[in-house]
C-alpha cells in the first residue's frame, strides 16, 4: 500500500482511491508571464515522478495541471512590453512546453487555462454568493467571506485571530473583514474584462483552480499538489471556496514539494540567484542530470541548488549509465532489488532510497561483469534499466549518453564533435596497422586532452566515450 504524507492531516496515510483502481490528481501549474525557473522545474519534475509511479503501480490516473493566463503580473508584464496579453501568455506557454519536453515530462491529461473556464468560474462564484459565503463589496469586487467558513486554517494550521492580529493596518475599506479575498475583480480602465452578473471584470487567482479542478475531476477527488509556497493562502482559499460551493470534501490528500535554495540561500531575484531553465540546462550534459539532482532529495524537504550538486548528480547518473553499457537487451525479472525499490517509493515516494537501490544494482552489474558472469550482469542490468525508467531516467541508450559532451568551462578549448572524434580514431587505427605506435599514442593523448576516452576491445575494435 502506498503511503503519502498528507499536508492536511500532517501524517502519512494510505492512498485509498475514491474509485477502485482510479486516481484523480490536480497540480497547480505556472503563471505564464516569464520563463520556467528552477523552482518551477522542481515542482514539474516532482509531480512528473508522482504521476509516473502511480501509473506504474497500476492506477488509472487522470492528471490535471492548470495554466494561469490572466492575473496582475501578466497584465503588468504585457504593459511593460507593450504587447497584447494573449501574445505574451502564448509565447510563454510555448516556452514552457519546450522546456517541459527537454525535461522529459509526460504531458498532463488536461492543461486547463483560466481564460477558457470563465463560465465555470462565474457559476462557482454565483453558488458562493447564493449561499452567503461571498458578497459584492462597495468597490464592485466580489469577495469571499472567510469568517463564514468554519474550517478555514485547517491546511496551514493558522488561526483566524492570529491572522487578523497580523493583518495590515491599511485594510481595504471595501472588505467586511481584512482576511476576505477577491473572487471577481471589477473592470479597470485598460485591463481585460469579461461580462458577469456583477458587471465586467476578471477572476481572482484562487477561484480559478477551484473551478477548473472541480470541472475536470469532480467536487471530491484524490490528490492535490503544488509547491509549499502555495499552501497558504492559495490552497487554504481553494478549500474554503470549493467546500462551501459544493458541500463536498474537495480533496482527500494534499501534497507539497519543498523550496529550492541556491548555495544555501532562498532563491530570489533580489539576491541575484534566480535562474531560469534556459540558463541552467546549457551548463549540463543533459536535462536528465537535473532530474537526477531533484530526485536525489526527498520531495518534501528543501533542496540546495549549486554547481557542485549538479556535478555530483552528473557523476552519479554516469555510474548508472556505465553499468548499462554493452549489455544485451533482456526482459527484467523480479528480484529483491525491485521489492526494495517499491518499498522505498511506497513510503511517501522516497526517491533518495529508490536511487540508492539503483546504485546498488549498478555495483552488482559491474561486479558480475568483472567476474565474467555475463548472464547475471545482463539480468541485473535489465532490472536497473526498468526501475530507472519508472523515475523517468535512462531516456537514451547508454552508448548515446557517453557521446554527450559536458559543457566546457569558459576558458576551455572547444570540444571535438562526434565526426572529428571518429576521424581521429580512424587515423589512430591506421597508425596502429602501420605499427606507428608513437602516432597512435599521440592521437590517444590528443583525444584524452579533449575529454574523450578510448577503449580498445578484443578484435581490434575501439569504442569511445566522453569523460
Amino acid at each position: 500500500m502506498i503511503r503519502i504524507y498528507n499536508s492536511l492531516t500532517r501524517e502519512k496515510q494510505e492512498l485509498r482511491p475514491i474509485e477502485a483502481g482510479m486516481l484523480r490528481m490536480y497540480v497547480c501549474g505556472l503563471t505564464v508571464y516569464d520563463y520556467v525557473h528552477i523552482g518551477h522545474a522542481r515542482m514539474l519534475l516532482v509531480f512528473d515522478m508522482v504521476s509516473r509511479y502511480l501509473r506504474h503501480r497500476g492506477y488509472r490516473l487522470t492528471y490535471v495541471r492548470n495554466i494561469t493566463d490572466i492575473d496582475d503580473k501578466i497584465i503588468r508584464r504585457a504593459a511593460e512590453n507593450g504587447e497584447p496579453i494573449e501574445a505574451l501568455t502564448q509565447r510563454f506557454i510555448d516556452a514552457m512546453n519546450e522546456d517541459s519536453e527537454r525535461l522529459g515530462l509526460v504531458r498532463p491529461d488536461h492543461e486547463p487555462r483560466a481564460t477558457h473556464y470563465l463560465p465555470q468560474i462565474i457559476a462557482m462564484i454565483e453558488q458562493l454568493v447564493a449561499k452567503d459565503y461571498a458578497y459584492v463589496a462597495s468597490n464592485g469586487d466580489v469577495m469571499y467571506a472567510v469568517a463564514r467558513f468554519g474550517g478555514y486554517g485547517q491546511l496551514s494550521g493558522k488561526r483566524l485571530a492570529d491572522l487578523r492580529a497580523g493583518a495590515r493596518v491599511e485594510v481595504d475599506e471595501a472588505k467586511r473583514d481584512p482576511l476576505d479575498f477577491v473572487l471577481w475583480k471589477h473592470a479597470k480602465t485598460g485591463e481585460p474584462s469579461w461580462p458577469s452578473p456583477w458587471g465586467p471584470g476578471r477572476p481572482g487567482w484562487h477561484i480559478e483552480c477551484s473551478a477548473m479542478s472541480t470541472a475536470l475531476l469532480g467536487t471530491h477527488f484524490d490528490l492535490h499538489g503544488g509547491g509549499l509556497d502555495l499552501k497558504f493562502p492559495h490552497h487554504e482559499n481553494e478549500i474554503a471556496q470549493s467546500c462551501a460551493a459544493s458541500g463536498d470534501r474537495f480533496v482527500n490528500l494534499w501534497m507539497h514539494n519543498g523550496f529550492v535554495n541556491v548555495d544555501e540561500e532562498k532563491m530570489s531575484k533580489s539576491l541575484g540567484n534566480f535562474f531560469t531553465l534556459r540558463e541552467v540546462l546549457p551548463r549540463l550534459r543533459h536535462a536528465e542530470v537535473l532530474r537526477y539532482f531533484v530526485l536525489a532529495s526527498h520531495y518534501r524537504g528543501p533542496i540546495n541548488y549549486s554547481l557542485d550538486q549538479l556535478e555530483q548528480a552528473d557523476a552519479a547518473l554516469g555510474r548508472l549509465y556505465t553499468a548499462l553499457r554493452d549489455l544485451p537487451l533482456l526482459a527484467p525479472s523480479p528480484s529483491e532489488h525491485g521489492e526494495r525499490f517499491l518499498e522505498a517509493m511506497d513510503d511517501d515516494l522516497n526517491t533518495p532510497e529508490a536511487l540508492a537501490v539503483l546504485q546498488t544494482l549498478a555495483h552488482e552489474v559491474n561486479s558480475a561483469r568483472a567476474a565474467g558472469v555475463h548472464q547475471r550482469a545482463a539480468a541485473l542490468g535489465a532490472e536497473l534499466g526498468a526501475l530507472g525508467q519508472v523515475l523517468g531516467l535512462f531516456a537514451m541508450p547508454a552508448a548515446q549518453w557517453f557521446r554527450l559532451a559536458k559543457p566546457p568551462a569558459a576558458d576551455a578549448a572547444p570540444s571535438l564533435d562526434d565526426a572529428e572524434v571518429e576521424a581521429r580514431i580512424a587515423a589512430r587505427a591506421a597508425a596502429r596497422r602501420a605499427k606507428n605506435w608513437a602516432e597512435s599514442d599521440r592521437i590517444r593523448d590528443e583525444l584524452a586532452a579533449a575529454g574523450v576516452v578510448l577503449e580498445d576491445k578484443p578484435g581490434g575494435k575501439t569504442t569511445w566515450r566522453r569523460a
